[in-house]
């Protein structure tokens, strides 16, 4: 179809140009002026036709429309499409991953439910504090992020960059007992945030804050498997070092997802 209009509209304008160059010589200057006006209405009125062809092959939103690019398009005169009042918009689409995450959120919610019902329910009948049972996990959660996870981080860093030999030995002595003890108490602190979460009510699965964490249990796993390799792969180093500090950043963002989840109700 778009070639059956190409074809059209560069046989009419070639028509036109040949016809009004073989009566130009017999017309009177007043003749040859109304040719010109009627000449340069047709190719305006052509050019309006092709960028409104062009127009159907948009893509829509709700806000916008936006041509979709043709080589015809481009040929058409800047002049001519602003006589047309056509807008030319560019349109910047962007995405929160996070969302995505919701879909990624395990099975199982009910099995767990069931598992740890019974001892939140207990945990109902200490009549503790609120503001405990609201904030006691991240309180514990964060302290443990920022003091084991983050000065294991900077003992890791000092394993691989620092210079001099004691100061080595003691980081490779300290860095794996912080980081084995954040994964311990990232591991148990699971379970405290789960019944946190039902003893509240709450939906323990839903949350980008609960897959985060899935998701960053499972990667410190790994990151603990990958030193008992180092021997048959030296390289495995830098992947440690950098998976290690991509876990870091993860749980700060799931750090962040806690703190919007515990405001939200």
């Amino acid at each position: 179809m778009a070639a059956l209009v190409n074809t059209f509209t560069s046989l009419s304008l070639t028509s036109a140009a040949l016809l009004n160059s073989k009566h130009s010589s017999s017309l009177t200057p007043r003749t040859r002026e109304s040719s010109d006006i009627k000449h340069h209405a047709f190719s305006n009125i052509v050019s309006i036709s092709i960028s409104r062809k062009n127009s159907i092959g948009c893509f829509l939103n709700e806000q916008f429309i936006v041509p979709a690019k043709d080589d015809d398009t481009e040929n058409v005169e800047e002049a001519d499409v602003e006589q047309a009042g056509l807008r030319r918009e560019t349109l910047l689409y962007s995405f929160n991953p996070l969302s995505f995450m919701l879909f990624a959120a395990l099975p199982g919610a009910e099995t767990v439910r069931s598992l740890f019902g019974p001892f939140a329910e207990l945990v109902k009948t200490f009549n503790l504090p609120d503001w405990l049972v609201h904030w006691g996990h991240p309180g514990n959660m964060a302290v443990v992020l920022f003091a084991m996870g983050g000065y294991g981080t900077y003992l890791g860093f000092r394993i691989k960059f620092s210079d001099n030999v004691e100061e080595k030995a003691k980081a490779k002595d300290l860095h794996p007992k912080l980081l084995g003890g954040m994964f311990f108490f990232f591991a148990l602190g699971a379970t405290g945030g789960v019944t946190a979460l039902l003893t509240s009510d709450r939906p323990i699965f839903e949350s980008p804050h609960a897959v985060t964490g899935i998701i960053g249990l499972a990667l410190l796993t790994a990151q603990t498997i990958l030193p008992t390799l180092f021997e048959g792969n030296p390289g495995l180093r830098n992947v440690h070092g950098i998976l290690g500090s991509g876990i870091m950043t993860l749980f700060l963002v799931h750090a962040a997802l806690g703190l919007q989840l515990g405001l939200s109700y």
